[in-house]
Formats: structure tokens, sequence, C-alpha cells
């Protein structure tokens, strides 16, 4: 087992040079780090995996608009995550996304800027549940920088809601909208978590911990935990368990809301109470299927929405909070299961996540990888890292992690690619960098020594190496593996690129087979699978690298609604090749569009004749940008 007698895992240890400096200047650290060296976990790669996988996730923050694209909760719960991150490893490079949010978002914005529904200002709308969520994420900025004007959001927002607590109907509980139409889990797991939290940030309150342990008193009488003693969705207008679907992030709120309020009281009924959530939420015909935490539409057969693509993250916030709280191994051993399915398959080779953490996929319901699954993943990362910081760490990535090659019929293809290496700690790395490559093709330089000087954890520092790989022409379609690997004394972490090799195009977009293809995603979205948008100023470019032997191209999109679609040879200049020029919002203009591409077909520095395409929104200000479905070309040589 990978786990520390308490959770608090020790991490691989610097390199021989390193230790002894440190034994030096820290004599009784090194000792006792030392003495544990024979049992040591990885630490260090936990932590490296949780930068890359944070760094991904924070590639598709806007920062103009201050959000992740086109979710206004789920984006709360996003920047929580990268807060959670920030907290756990000590990297405060995303502190500035926190107050860019915080103060260009407070204001009050129509329907339709930020939320369907009407911002109130302050982070509240009639969606009582996604108020909270904001009021969580400010409490977590408020732990990371002890600014007090966070803390005054989070109980201007617990105001807002607490006016929706009624006890004229049910008892009690927080209603789930401004409607008063609904009281359900979410809202009232979201409300003791919220209130309990306060309680514990302010000097001297009673208030807000009278109304946390009032909150849950109601919550476990509500008949909405079930006999097996799993949170279903919410009341009947009877006040009587609905029945509906059993989700993790009702059970993880649930779990959170009474840790915080065992933190506040000590109780060890409401500790006991928590053991019997958790040991549900993992127990027979539970959440969890063959050792790894499984949505209801995490089904092959099925497609979870935007919300429950973000479901499993939540339950891994709590989770691990349920670790660090009761040193409990089973629980941690479960924690690290997850970590370990993610990452080693629920991955691409660019470092995304996806929704399905066993990797599972299907033709007709694919894995779907977005900022969303990003978000959800990476808490289970980030509940892998130690509670004791570890003193250094090592990651690597490249770029890009998946070029295409379209040989041509003699001759090699020039792959330039970057290995970007980063460190944290406190003493100089001297990491050896090696490079596998197919056989039949060549790397320059195949090994390096890549010299990395951290200092400390709040700025990794970085370092790239350009590396050149030759495909030979004879190379045979499908996807081809290039793997780095970076070796610093007592510190490892592997890379790849995924190389396709392809003599044609036909792809689905939303899905995997898209992501060689799509050069730049910017803030493009895609809302489950087989579609990509582009809304207001977003869009999205495809890269072509055609055979250095082609004559002529065509490339045909299945495509609707109000886009415009440029055409460039050097992704600088660009030519308008199709427009709509009505506002349509309804998808009646859906029909596949042939491009001639012949004009731009123009030898780039890898020998390749390189055509980019890019979908944007011809009336940027309605929000129903181009909508692509599926790429097809045809190629002559």
């Amino acid at each position: 087992m990978k786990l520390g007698a308490w959770r608090i895992r020790a991490q691989s240890l610097l390199a021989a040079a390193s230790l002894t400096a440190m034994a030096v200047a820290f004599p009784t650290l090194a000792a006792e780090q030392a003495q544990t060296a024979s049992s040591l976990s990885d630490g260090p790669t936990a932590m490296a995996r949780a930068r890359v996988a944070a760094d991904v996730l924070m590639s598709s923050y806007d920062p103009d608009k201050a959000w992740f694209p086109s979710s206004w909760w789920n984006s709360a719960v996003a920047l929580q995550t990268i807060g959670d991150y920030m907290q756990r490893t000590g990297d405060r490079r995303y502190i500035g996304q926190l107050n860019n949010t915080f103060e260009k978002d407070k204001g009050v914005f129509p329907a339709g800027v930020l939320s369907g529904d009407p911002l109130l200002g302050n982070f509240t709308s009639r969606a009582i549940d996604d108020s909270e969520w904001w009021g969580l994420t400010w409490l977590q900025a408020y732990d990371l920088t002890h600014d007090p004007k966070y803390l005054n959001m989070a109980i201007t927002i617990a105001n807002y809601v607490y006016g929706y607590w009624d006890t004229s109907t049910c008892g009690g509980g927080v209603w789930w909208d401004g409607e008063r139409t609904y009281k359900n889990a979410i809202t009232n797991g979201l409300w003791i978590r919220l209130t309990a939290e306060l309680h514990n940030r302010i000097p001297g309150d009673t208030l807000w911990l009278g109304r946390s342990k009032t909150a849950w008193t109601w919550f476990q009488n509500s008949g909405m935990i079930n006999a097996d003693g799993q949170v279903n969705d919410g009341l009947t207008n009877a006040c009587t368990n609905n029945g509906q679907n059993v989700w993790s992030y009702n059970q993880g709120l649930a779990i959170g809301g009474g840790l915080e309020l065992f933190r506040a009281t000590r109780d060890p009924k409401i500790l006991a109470s928590v053991r019997r959530l958790a040991d549900a939420a993992i127990g027979p015909n539970a959440l969890v299927k063959n050792g790894v935490l499984t949505e209801i539409c995490d089904a092959t057969d099925q497609t979870c929405d935007d919300n429950g693509k973000q479901f499993k993250g939540i339950f891994m916030r709590y989770w691990t909070d349920l670790v660090d709280t009761t040193h409990d191994r089973g629980y941690a051993a479960f924690l690290d299961n997850q970590a370990e399915s993610i990452w080693n398959d629920d991955r691409d080779a660019a470092g995304r996540l996806g929704t399905r953490w066993t990797g599972a996929t299907s033709d007709d319901h694919p894995n779907v990888f977005d900022w969303r699954t990003q978000a959800s993943a990476l808490s289970a990362l980030v509940g892998n890292v130690p509670l004791f910081t570890p003193l250094a760490s090592l990651a690597a990535t490249m770029s890009p992690a998946q070029p295409v090659v379209m040989p041509s019929a003699s001759g090699t293809t020039t792959i330039p690619v970057q290995l970007s290496s980063s460190a944290t700690g406190f003493f100089p790395l001297f990491a050896l960098a090696s490079v596998e490559a197919p056989s039949g093709w060549s790397v320059t330089p195949r090994s390096s020594l890549v010299r990395l000087q951290p200092h400390g954890n709040a700025v990794p520092v970085s370092s790239t190496l350009p590396l050149t790989i030759k495909v030979p022409g004879t190379a045979t379609d499908g996807h081809h593996t290039v793997t780095a690997n970076l070796v610093a004394a007592g510190l490892r972490f592997s890379t790849q690129a995924d190389v396709l090799i392809a003599h044609s195009i036909n792809f689905d977009t939303g899905t995997v087979d898209e992501n060689p293809w799509l050069f730049d995603p910017a803030n493009s979205q895609s809302n489950g699978v087989q579609n990509r948008f582009a809304d207001g100023n977003a869009h999205f470019t495809y890269r072509f690298p055609f055979p250095s032997d082609t004559t002529s191209a065509q490339v045909t999109l299945t495509i609707d609604a109000e886009f415009l679609v440029q055409v460039s040879s050097d992704n600088q200049t660009w030519t308008t090749v199709l427009q709509e020029t009505r506002p349509i919002t309804d998808g009646s203009n859906k029909a596949d569009r042939t491009i001639d591409l012949t004009p731009y077909l123009t030898t780039g520095a890898d020998g390749s004749k390189p055509v980019y395409l890019k979908v944007s929104d011809s009336f940027p200000n309605d929000g129903w940008g181009g909508r692509v479905y599926h790429v097809t070309a045809n190629i002559v040589e």
C-alpha cells in the first residue's frame, strides 16, 4: 500500500547532494526524512501530476469574462478546485485569476451574459445553490490570501441564502430556487458546509454555528438519506424522499457539511454520521464499480451533461477532507485508487482528463474531455498530494502533445516538439531527459541534461528543450508514442507525445478523434459529443498538415448556426470562405459545405503543406456561433 500511517505521506527525497545540504541546514528534518526513506511513497509525483492537470484546466480560463466559458456554477467549482490545488501544493500562480473573477464578476448582469439567470450582484441569483457554490469559492480564496474581502463576500452570500431557509414547508431547509419550488440535497448540503465554514473563520461566532447545527439536524431527519445511507436528490411536495438518483455530489456535500460542523463542535455523533455516509457511498450497490467512483451517467450507453461532469470531483473534494480528518487507511486507499485510475486510464497525451475515470468509451457515447471533466478529475489528484507538502517535485510535458503527420509518398517528415520541464523545491535539480521513439524514427537529441533551479513551491520554475522528431514515409497509419523520461536523484516523471500518422481526414468533432487536428480550441466548447461551437468572440482552429506532394485538397464541414469560416496557410493572414449572413439559432441551416483548399497549399518549415481553418461567430452579440459536427477532406497527390 502506498499510504503513510496517517496519510501524511512523505515524499521522495532530493538528490544526494541536496540531502546533504539539508542535513547541515535542517538536521532534525533531514534525519527524520532519511529515517523513513526506505518506505517513501511518490508524493512528489502526485504533486507533479496535479500541477500538470491544473495547468491544463487553467488553459481554459477566460481572463476577459473571468470564468470558464458558458457555465456559471461550474466555474465556481473549477476555481475552488484550483484554490484547493494551490493550498495543497503551495503553488500560488493562480491567485491573480481568483482576484480577477472576484472583481469582474461581482456586479449585476442580465440573463445570458454569465448565467442563464440574471445575476443580482455579489454572485447571487435565483439559483440558490449557484450562490452557495460561489460562497464556498470565496471562502477558499480567503483561506489562501487572508484578504477580508473574500470572507465578507461569503457572508453577504450566506445572508442572501438564509432568506430562503423556510420552516413552513417540511419543517425547515433551504429552497433550491427563488420561486421556492423544491427542497433538495445539494442546496442544503452546501448550506451546512457554508455556515460551518463561516463559523470556523469568524472569531467568537455563534450565529452561523447555530444555523449550521439546525440545518444538519434537519437534513439528518429530512428523509433524503435513504435506508442504505445514500442521499437521494430531494423531497417531494409531500416532504418525503423523492427516490431520484443518488448523485455523488449530494453524498459528497453531506459528508463535507458534517465534517466542517464536526470541526466546529467536536461532537463524535456527527463524525459517526459522516462515517456512515462515507461507508454507504463505497459499499455494495453504491457509487463505485470495480473500485472506481462511477456516476450513473458514466455508463457507456449514456453521456453526462455539463453538470454531471463535475459531480465526482465535488465528492472527492470532501472525501479528501474525510481522509485528512479521520486518517482512515481504507478511505485513503480509495482516494489513491481514484487518482491512479485517472492518471493511468483516463488521461490523454495532452494531460486532459476525461469524465469516465476508468477510461471506458463507446462509439455512440465516447469518453468526454473538457474543462469540466478536467476540474472534476483534478480534485482526486489534488487529494492524492500529501498534507506535508513535498520539498521537491519534477514534472514534464511535450508540445504539441498530439501532433499529426500526413506522410508524403517518399522521404521523411520532421516534427518540432518542445519538451518542457518544471520543478519546485529549494535546491538545484539536474535532470537527465531521455527520449524513446518507435523503431525507424529518429529523435534529436536522444538525451540531454536539464538544469532547474527552483526557489520554493510558490512559483515552479521551468525549462524548455527543443526536440526534432523525424518520421519515415513508411510509418503506418495510427497512433504512435514518443516518450520522454526525466530523472533526477529521487525524482522521476514521464510524459508522452501521441503522434497520429494519417493519410486521410475524417472525424467527428467533440470526440477524441478530433483532438490531434484541433490546433487551437481557444474558448470554443463541446456540449457533449459530436459538435464544437464558438460563441461571441470565441473561435477554434484546425490544422491540416497535407503531404508535401499534395496538388489539391478539399474539406467538407457539417456545420450550422451563425458561422464564420476562414482559411490561412500561415495562421496569420486569413481569408473568409464561408459566412452565414442570417441570424439563425435553431440549426435549420445545418448542411455539408465544401471548401476548396488548393489555393492555400504552401510548403511549410516541416516539409508539409499546412492549412489552417478557423470557425467563429458571424453574429457575436447573440451567442449562436458556428457549430461543426463532422470534418472530412479529399486529397489529390
